[in-house]
């Protein structure tokens, strides 16, 4: 009987890594279904808060402020971690390996409050996203599971953890690559290459699952756009600096409300935070009486019309939605910042495309939306992967590449740490010091 040899034992790997795959893949799947189930919730959710406001633009009024005002009280203690994206948990727990930090923020009530909590202000028409809870919930599942398995090491955690994110944002966005792209450019500056093929399989893994069960589909419809050399390449200039400068300003004012900037503001937050956020929710149904339903949710509808080319969004969409997006994230409720961030940049695009005759207003609207997400998040890989998947426009790699590069360059200008990465630095500093036994050892 022939024995494998040394090589080949190397190259399949021993039985602690086939386990350790197994269980990503397995977790993969997971992930796939809470995604699919957070997405139907979610839309389910956003389709009651449209009828309410189709009965009238003033209900909105009483009920988004009570809906606000509901998330934060329930929000000021055990769940107190499902406030906000949930990427910034997910960078703080792979940064620091404290035992106590990763069981608080992403034990299983945080994942499955996540989500429930997301559903709630998208019943409420808060202006926010579920792609960064699907991160928080994917890397919070993925943990859970891996410790539940047997593995507890600090690396292996850190392995659940980047499979977990990058399996939730393929699965949320039906974006396989784009989940690769952010696990290694937004959760982490490091990337082991013997990892990479495991990484790879679960985030396809995750894809997969999320094909089978809601079909080949591409988020805001295949768009036949192209950019000719000359004015079109002047769409690239423009959209990369104005999507780059206001994703950066919005950065640094959600930035500044955190650090309790101005004082005014940051005092009102700490000693009143439920009214301090009905308030919030009052001034997003205000912004929806006077520019209608798009103020609220996603934007998600709105930005596909105009990629689309189909019309029907006002030229103050973008500007609106800037301001929805600022009070629903200041508010500090659950919920995430990619799909509304999107939105403004599609808004953003339309407005500029009207200064380019000639050039296809489609494929401005798509600059600004990498554009502006490129701003927001100083992640142009991620971005720009996630506009090429989201529209399938492949004849719009190179602008698209030179829009999100010009985008991280002026954004920088005005925000200069992405924002992930410094609220993530916010919930590190705010950790008690962990002596020995708090480390993630077991």
């Amino acid at each position: 009987m022939d024995v494998p040899s040394p090589s080949s034992r190397r190259w399949l790997g021993s039985r602690e890594q086939w386990l350790e795959r197994i269980a990503l893949w397995g977790g993969a799947i997971a992930v796939a279904l809470a995604a699919i189930v957070f997405a139907k919730a979610a839309d389910a959710a956003f389709a009651v808060f449209t009828r309410i406001h189709q009965a009238s633009s003033w209900w909105p009024v009483l009920l988004t402020p009570a809906v606000f005002a509901l998330l934060a009280w329930l929000t000021q203690g055990l769940l107190r971690p499902t406030r906000g994206s949930g990427i910034p948990q997910v960078i703080a727990a792979l940064d620091t390996p404290d035992r106590a930090f990763r069981a608080q923020n992403l034990a299983l009530p945080v994942s499955a409050g996540k989500l429930g909590l997301t559903v709630l202000a998208l019943l409420g028409g808060a202006s926010v996203g579920r792609e960064g809870p699907t991160v928080h919930v994917g890397a919070s599942l993925m943990y859970v599971i891996g410790r539940a398995l047997g593995f507890r090491d600090p690396r292996q955690a850190t392995h659940f953890l980047l499979a977990g994110g990058a399996a939730g944002i393929a699965a949320a966005f039906n974006t396989p690559l784009a989940g690769v792209v952010f696990a290694i450019e937004e959760l982490s500056g490091r990337f082991e290459h013997r990892f990479s093929g495991t990484l790879l399989t679960a985030v396809i893994v995750a894809g997969v699952v999320s094909l089978g069960l809601l079909g080949n589909y591409t988020y805001f419809g295949r768009v036949g756009a192209s950019l000719p050399l000359g004015m079109g390449w002047l769409a690239v200039l423009l959209c990369g600096v104005a999507g780059g400068l206001g994703g950066g300003l919005f950065s640094r004012l959600v930035l500044a409300a955190a650090d309790g900037r101005p004082r005014w503001l940051g005092q009102a937050r700490a000693r009143h935070p439920v009214l301090f956020a009905a308030g919030c929710g009052l001034v997003l149904a205000l912004l929806g009486v006077v520019f209608g339903l798009g103020a609220f949710g996603t934007g998600y509808e709105q930005a596909r019309l105009l990629v689309q080319g189909q019309g029907g969004v006002g030229d103050g969409f973008g500007l609106m939605k800037f301001a929805a997006n600022l009070v629903s994230y200041v508010a500090g409720i659950p919920g995430g910042l990619f799909s509304p961030a999107l939105a403004v940049g599609a808004g953003l695009g339309h407005n500029l495309a009207a200064l380019l005759p000639g050039v296809d207003p489609a494929a401005v609207v798509v600059l600004g939306m990498c554009a502006y997400l490129t701003g927001v998040t100083q992640a142009p890989l991620t971005s720009a992967v996630i506009s090429l998947e989201l529209t399938d426009t492949g004849d719009l790699l190179l602008p698209i590449l030179a829009a999100v590069l010009l985008a991280r360059v002026a954004s920088s200008w005005v925000c200069h740490v992405p924002i992930y990465r410094a609220l993530a630095g916010r919930l590190v500093q705010a950790m008690p010091a962990a002596g020995p036994a708090g480390r993630e050892n077991g």
